[in-house]
């Protein structure tokens, strides 16, 4: 299963990525990192994209007799009487990793293209090494150039892509450009309708990777599924002489040394049996140091091993039933403002969910940071990944649904090795229609295809029955397809009033486990009043004490993710006063003060850990 699996992967996903990223992934990249290409680059903001096509809206790249007014040549005037209308040395900087819009004031709502360049010199190691330009993320479609080369381009804002530069690199005076454009389109993923801030910009690490000629690419190491004792999956070389190659595979602290060797594509499967496995659990987040060497090339990581399941209504971690405390989390640092980039900003988020009693925290509603899964890796937090395909997309159309399935394909590929990631989600809100279910039936098998280690799920909707207001229900097909059943909810703030929450009565027929995957009321941090003044603190509080309560007669309820730990910005919430541009249901404000809903959950989840630990 995994070797057939492992190849599909390779030669599907690199295939597919063959116009987007030219290769597949490399695995664990910032193992690898060579030389950081973060830092300040220069910048000129195109609205009607001068530099990328003519005033025929022919692109330069079709009509090399005026490439010199491209501005991905980076062309400098010849002469004194030559004309160049830009110059990118003369441009002012932008620090990347980061948005634009938190950069510079008056790029703070824009949408459109924007080029990056970078320049470097760069000696290679040795001789018949490699090198490949890593990019972390850019939002939206980027168009990479090396030294005037166009290198491919990339659609989705949340996932890596990487290119080889090998032949193009010379030892000084290199030049990267990106054209990043984050312009929302009605036939991409996410499409033109979100309640997020569109942060544009290259919003994380670039950086040049070296390898040998033939290099580890790529690798996935977990539990088998429903084992505790049997490894399995696969390593995937990379260059002319892959077949026939001895891989070592070594982890010290169990005294395991196994040799697999590839066939003729490079690939080579493992499965082998490991006594004395230590188990990756949220009290005990043991990571194992992982050696994977061969003649020419030798690559480390630190994966824990742990095994998810369900049986029932229950979600087994290592075979024990556990309550996910978790909470839904924006990849942004609202107190610096803007897109969460460093592995600080993610500290300070997992660190706030920690203190809220959390073993468990939705990353909403695309792929975060890596940074952020490592962490969660080593702090014992269980992650919940999330597929940007929210609320209402083109279902009908074969490239968005090859955009969404590629950027899933991506964040798998990425985090296949990470223990505390445990659900992949499909979607987010989406309206029942049979080419949705067709569209994300097929993203559930793809994401099964590539991992069958973890559960899946989505984000879906509850319904009042036809007879009764009261009486709540689930009727998406889709929940016939998932692992979990997870459900959005705001009885007490768009529905009603919190008082309602008592004459609620659920009635789920579906042998699954539950997860309330959203709940929540704004509040203005500081803004004081009654239970029933809006925007009060004391008004979110009382809806958090009667949401808790109602939710916790569901029979089948084993996790919550409340909406929303920290107040993030969205375009949508315009009150003035009181949005003033942001979404007000976070926990805790956008100064980092915790609201008093805050505490109420926190209670919550001490009583729920009581009765689970």
């Amino acid at each position: 299963m995994f070797k057939l699996r492992s190849l599909l992967f390779f030669l599907a996903f690199g295939s597919f990525l063959g116009a987007r990223s030219q290769q597949s992934l490399i695995q664990n990249a910032s193992s690898r990192c060579i030389q950081t290409l973060n830092g300040k680059w220069n910048y000129i903001v195109d609205p009607y994209e001068m530099g990328y096509y003519d005033y025929r809206s022919v692109p330069y790249d079709e009509n090399p007799k005026q490439t010199d007014r491209a501005y991905y040549t980076n062309t400098k005037p010849k002469d004194k009487s030559e004309r160049i209308e830009y110059d990118f040395d003369k441009s002012p900087t932008l620090l990347v990793p980061r948005d634009w819009n938190s950069q510079k004031e008056n790029l703070f709502y824009y949408e459109g293209s924007v080029w990056y360049k970078k320049s470097f010199d760069y000696r290679k190691a040795g001789d018949g090494k490699r090198l490949f330009v890593y990019i972390g993320a850019a939002n939206y479609r980027s168009d990479i150039y090396l030294n005037g080369k166009k290198l491919g381009f990339h659609k989705g804002g949340f996932t890596p892509f990487n290119f080889e530069i090998t032949d193009l690199v010379k030892e000084k005076d290199n030049f990267l450009i990106l054209k990043v454009d984050n312009k929302r389109k009605a036939d991409e993923v996410p499409t033109l309708n979100t309640d997020w801030w569109n942060y544009g910009g290259i919003t994380r690490d670039v950086q040049l990777i070296e390898t040998p000629a033939t290099f580890i690419r790529d690798y996935f190491i977990q539990l088998k599924k429903s084992s505790s004792d049997n490894l399995g999956g696969y390593v995937q070389l990379d260059g002319n002489n892959k077949a026939g190659i001895s891989v070592e595979i070594s982890i010290p602290a169990l005294k395991v040394k196994q040799n697999i060797v590839t066939d003729a594509n490079g690939y080579a499967l493992i499965d082998f049996k490991v006594s004395g496995i230590k188990r990756w659990s949220t009290n005990d987040p043991f990571l194992y140091d992982i050696n994977l060497s061969t003649t020419e090339d030798k690559t480390t990581d630190r994966i824990g091993f742990r095994t998810i399941e369900t049986s029932g209504t229950d979600i087994l971690l290592n075979g024990k039933p556990l309550f996910l405390k978790g909470v839904s989390i924006h990849e942004e640092n609202a107190i610096r403002g803007g897109r969460a980039s460093s592995r600080e900003d993610a500290l300070m988020l997992l660190n706030w969910a920690k203190e809220l009693g959390c073993n468990f925290v939705r990353l909403a509603h695309y792929p975060h940071n890596e940074n952020i899964i490592r962490l969660a890796d080593e702090m014992g937090i269980l992650v919940w990944e999330e597929n940007p395909v929210y609320w209402t997309i083109q279902w009908k159309n074969p490239e968005t649904f090859a955009t969404a399935s590629s950027q899933l394909k991506e964040v798998i590929s990425r985090d296949k090795n990470r223990a505390a990631v445990i659900i992949w989600s499909m979607a987010n809100e989406t309206p029942v229609s049979d080419e949705r279910m067709s569209f994300l039936r097929r993203l559930a098998d793809t994401a099964r295809h590539f991992d069958n280690t973890r559960l899946i799920s989505a984000a879906l909707e509850q319904h009042a029955t036809k007879e009764n207001e009261m009486v709540r229900v689930i009727t998406d097909p889709f929940a016939e397809f998932v692992d979990i059943v997870s459900f959005n909810q705001y009885i007490g703030w768009y529905d009603g009033l919190p008082d309602k929450c008592s004459k609620i009565t659920w009635k789920i027929d579906i042998n699954k486990p539950v997860i309330i995957s959203e709940l929540g009321a704004d509040a203005l941090g500081g803004m004081h009043g009654d239970s029933l003044t809006r925007w009060s603190e004391e008004y979110q509080q009382y809806f958090y004490e009667q949401n808790l309560k109602m939710i916790s007669k569901i029979p089948q309820l084993r996790g919550t993710t409340p909406w929303i730990l920290v107040d993030f910005r969205s375009p949508r919430r315009v009150l003035p006063g009181i949005q003033d541009g942001w979404n007000r249901k976070g926990l805790i404000s956008e100064t980092g003060n915790k609201k008093l809903a805050f505490y109420t959950l926190k209670k919550f989840y001490e009583q729920i850990s009581l009765k689970y630990e």
